[in-house]
């Protein structure tokens, strides 16, 4: 119990012992990542035969349209407590946080969400078809995860947050007492051994299984066997996770336990405010797939073809693409950039120019690095990332405009299907005559660079990462009440 007795103390702990970080360093060698069983707050099948109609996306995925189409479906639809973030500044409360509140209980009292008579770690498979046109499956858990702070080095982040979206999810935390989706986290398991001892003791049919509208197929199974429990809890005693997608939530869990030991500094260690819920799936897991996110650049004024190659061209080997039509254009760089990345290892784009439908291929120079100021002055882990490169080098210095311009002037658009990012280019190029639309293509971030990167306390710029597919939200919920108690296997 003594590991578990550390990260308590921790809890309890409101600021640092010493202003250096050595008190968090030293801890960093003798804590470990606590996973405990929880009792899942699920929609009952005896009132929702559907469960396609009730399940979402993430709220940060949904747009103001779809919210439409969601609330058309059914009025028990997780939109209806998972709401959509409305702001990316300061969110005031207008009474929304209150009813989603008395709606989750309302829900409760009608029975239309039940809760799990005996703690479990919940089996979630996602069935799906890759971009490629593989069909793959990602296997992992839900279960609760010790809250820590970042400096722990027990849940390590890879993204910045900001401010505006952690202010809406906080207020939507303590005013409904529940988290309604989880955060997704990767560990390392060569072996698949939480998985294997999982599969083995698992309910012979699955608590739930259903559709997204990606036809991807979503099923999860329940694990009570208390042995089997205790092998898992005991596996991540030596185990960091990292934070795939969901760093607001994390974030916001961490200001919420604040809150909860600033009214209550005897708060107990068991109370659900210390944990959160969290997807984890192993780094080495067959199914797990990282999509690029491509950005479509509107740059103010005109610019030719020629002229975007004279300026990529001041750090990158740039060939131009011919093939045909734009769709096999966009491809056949696609192929190329793949090739490099896979026979060099180093950086490589595509860019494409709609107004004069021609495409480059860009590869990054050796002596690149140590000829560009905003490169060489940047941790050895960051240099050479793809979606560096092209926001630090190609964007804000080759194209001139700086992440606030960008930000401030709506200048990039972040796209994770190419076809989609294409047509985007093209209506831009014929509706535009004050900005010329540039496509730059990625290649995906690899996961052990994602690693690298939280390992060395760095962050990548928005966007890095798309792990794909998304977990849905309104599978399983959990409750924050006071009268919840955790109780990780001993």
């Amino acid at each position: 119990m003594k590991p578990i007795a550390r990260l308590i103390f921790i809890f309890y702990c409101p600021e640092p012992l010493s202003r250096d970080g050595s008190y968090f360093k030293e801890l960093e060698k003798k804590t470990m990542a606590v996973v405990a069983p929880f009792r899942g707050v699920r929609y009952n099948p005896e009132k929702i035969e559907r469960l396609e109609d009730v399940v979402t996306p993430p709220y940060d995925v949904i747009s103001t349209d779809d919210e439409k189409k969601l609330l058309q479906k059914t009025p028990y639809s997780m939109i209806n407590l998972d709401l959509r973030n409305i702001s990316q500044g300061t969110t005031e409360d207008d009474g929304r946080y209150k009813q989603a509140q008395e709606r989750f209980q309302t829900w409760q009292d009608e029975n239309v969400l039940v809760q799990d008579e005996q703690p479990a770690i919940y089996l979630y498979y996602i069935d799906y078809n890759h971009p490629n046109g593989k069909r793959l499956t990602r296997k992992g858990i839900v279960s609760l995860v010790g809250l820590a702070e970042f400096a722990e080095g027990i849940v390590k982040p890879h993204e910045k947050t900001f401010s505006g979206v952690i202010s809406d999810r906080l207020q939507l935390m303590e005013t409904c007492k529940a988290q309604f989706s989880q955060i997704f986290s990767i560990y390392s398991d060569r072996e698949q051994e939480v998985i294997t001892n999982l599969e083995k003791a698992r309910h012979a049919e699955p608590l739930l299984q259903v559709d997204d509208q990606n036809a991807n197929t979503h099923t999860l199974w329940r694990v009570t066997d208390k042995e089997t429990l205790k092998q898992v809890h005991h596996f991540f005693s030596d185990k960091s996770v990292y934070i795939a997608d969901g760093h607001h939530r994390y974030t916001t869990a961490l200001d919420c336990r604040r809150r909860a030991l600033a009214q209550n500094p005897n708060l107990p260690a068991d109370h659900p405010c210390n944990y959160i819920m969290m997807y984890l799936c192993a780094c080495e897991d067959a199914g797990l797939s990282v999509l690029p996110t491509h950005r479509l650049v509107r740059w103010p004024g005109a610019m030719t073809a020629d002229q975007l190659q004279e300026r990529m061209q001041q750090g990158m080997i740039v060939t131009e693409v011919k093939q045909g039509g734009r769709e096999t254009l966009i491809a056949e760089v696609m192929n190329r950039m793949n090739e490099a990345d896979t026979s060099h290892g180093t950086p490589a784009f595509g860019v494409y120019h709609p107004g004069e439908d021609r495409a480059f291929l860009l590869q990054m120079q050796d002596e690149t690095i140590s000829r560009s100021p905003c490169l060489a002055d940047k941790p050895e882990v960051l240099q050479e990332l793809d979606v560096v490169v092209l926001s630090d080098l190609l964007i804000q210095d080759y194209l001139g405009l700086n992440h606030d311009q960008c930000v401030n002037e709506g200048l990039v658009s972040y796209l994770s299907d190419p076809d989609v990012a294409l047509d985007e280019a093209v209506k831009a190029s014929v509706l535009q005559d004050t900005h010329t639309p540039l496509l730059f293509l990625l290649n995906p971030t690899k996961v052990e660079q994602v690693l690298k990167v939280a390992d060395s306390d760095n962050i990548m710029p928005h966007k890095s990462t798309y792990f794909y597919p998304k977990i849905m939200t309104g599978l399983l919920v959990n409750k924050l009440d006071d009268e919840q108690h955790i109780q990780p296997p001993s």
